[in-house]
């Protein structure tokens, strides 16, 4: 069966599953095994090489979903990342990057390529202009994420696709926050796609993993360093995720239709700020981010007004969670400057408009007026605290 003559759901379900020959049992059996036969020179198998049998079928839907020919799954979303930047880069190369991308991301980069001999440019807005000046004569690589983490812009991917094509740059997204239900950057011109898989491809809260998806050409190329650097993943780790994966369409659909529900309560709140989503046709982006998405997302930002202490809500809300992570089923918050940008300096999170006063949700399955009211009591105990002080 083909993924082309498949509908996106059915992909997730049967592609890229191993037939339980012996049992006929409708789920893929886990082959845990760490030690295999040597038959062939040119197909040993072996768990750090990518290709165990679970590896392998998990790895066939991967790529379906996000219209690629092949893929690699790691350990985590940035073994996928740091994996694959190091195996476009190397001493004396250049790459772009855009200024507002997961803060896990923005550190390996400051850290790390230095001490490799990278150079490196971000882009401080999503203009193509702006891209288009930062290129050098040794950039090698132009790395975005859209919609940005946590503020929700939109990059146009065409536009810099079709930049980078025309003077032969390797293209690379992270499309985590979109997911293939919502974006498919490989259609729009981009060569590389990265995923945190911990986030809505596991969905569940329970898998540490990342992907990659590409070219077959360009997934050999990160193989043959991915080897070296050893980030596989385990085999029951393999299962879970490609278990998750049956549900990834469903489930993020019903976190988009939420998130939509939401960020129009939240943007007619008379205590809340500003609301970032891509969906709200006051998104500066929003023209942009109807081209290129199919649905805007289970992902939203919002900051309260300033006499209301953002930490203080978070920890009076009841159903939603404060939580370290995203996308899961249940809803969560955080505060992007304690958590996913807290290893960039105060001022780097306020030069991208990260303040302190930000809310990163994740929004859930549950039911809508569920959320609402979590919300609204919150800010009601918050308040009333706030009015005994002065009292």
């Amino acid at each position: 069966m083909h993924s082309k003559e498949i509908g996106f759901n059915t992909i997730c379900t049967h592609l890229g599953e191993i037939k339980d020959e012996q049992f006929k049992g409708a789920v893929s059996p886990i082959y845990l095994s760490t030690s295999y036969a040597f038959e062939d020179v040119d197909a040993k198998r072996y768990p750090r090489y990518f290709n165990t049998p679970n590896q392998e079928a998990l790895c066939k839907k991967i790529a379906a979903l996000e219209k690629g020919e092949a893929s690699l799954i790691f350990g985590s979303g940035m073994a996928a990342i740091s994996t694959t930047l190091f195996a476009f880069l190397k001493k004396g190369d250049h790459i772009v990057l855009q200024r507002q991308i997961y803060g896990g991301t923005a550190n390996l980069i400051n850290e790390e390529f230095e001490k490799h001999g990278i150079e490196f440019s971000y882009v401080d807005s999503s203009s193509i202009e702006d891209f288009q000046n930062k290129i050098q004569n040794n950039t090698k690589v132009i790395y975005i994420e859209t919609p940005s983490n946590p503020l929700l812009s939109i990059t146009d991917i065409k536009a810099v696709a079709a930049l980078a094509k025309k003077q032969h740059i390797i293209t690379m997204i992270d499309n985590t926050f979109a997911s293939p239900v919502n974006q498919n950057p490989i259609t729009l011109g981009i060569d590389i796609v990265l995923h945190s898989a911990t986030k809505y491809l596991g969905g569940h809260s329970d898998i540490l993993a990342g992907a990659v998806v590409s070219s077959e050409k360009h997934i050999d190329q990160i193989f043959q360093v991915a080897k070296n650097f050893g980030g596989s993943l385990s085999d029951f780790t393999v299962w879970m995720l490609e278990r998750s994966i049956k549900t990834l369409g469903i489930r993020v659909k019903r976190q988009n239709k939420n998130a939509m529900k939401l960020a129009k309560w939240l943007d007619k709140h008379s205590d809340v700020a500003a609301v970032y989503y891509p969906g709200l046709k006051s998104h500066p982006d929003h023209n942009i981010a109807k081209e290129q998405m199919s649905g805007y997302g289970g992902m939203l930002s919002f900051e309260l007004k300033k006499d209301l202490d953002a930490g203080k809500f978070q920890k009076e809300l009841q159903l939603i969670k404060s939580s370290m992570s995203l996308a899961g089923v249940e809803s969560t918050i955080l505060s992007p400057t304690l958590t996913s940008h807290a290893l960039l300096s105060e001022q780097e999170r306020e030069e991208q408009g990260i303040r302190n006063g930000l809310l990163r949700f994740s929004v859930g399955i549950e039911e809508k007026e569920d959320l609402i009211q979590d919300i609204q009591q919150a800010i009601d105990k918050i308040k009333i605290t706030a009015l005994e002080h002065e009292l």
